[in-house]
């Protein structure tokens, strides 16, 4: 019989990790640099696996969102 594929799921973020906009800026200051680098040796032809571009970029537009939340949640908070 076929073997089942079996997958790992991510495992979800606790509530209670919050972090502050500016510990997300820097995140987000590090994955853009991730990213950077792997399309320079995606280009070079280093990189084994073209899926971590698209992985990052999506990274990036989740800590936009969450930095962008948390600026209306201060603001409103005001």
């Amino acid at each position: 019989m076929a073997e089942t594929k079996t997958t790992k799921k991510a495992a979800p973020k606790k509530a209670d990790e919050v972090k502050t906009i500016a510990q997300l800026q820097e995140e987000l200051l590090q994955k853009r640099t991730d990213q950077l680098a792997n399309k320079r040796s995606h280009a070079a032809g280093e990189l084994v696996n073209p899926r971590v571009i698209t992985a990052t970029r999506k990274e990036i537009a989740r800590l936009h969102t969450a930095i962008r939340a948390a600026e209306l949640a201060a603001k409103e908070s005001k």
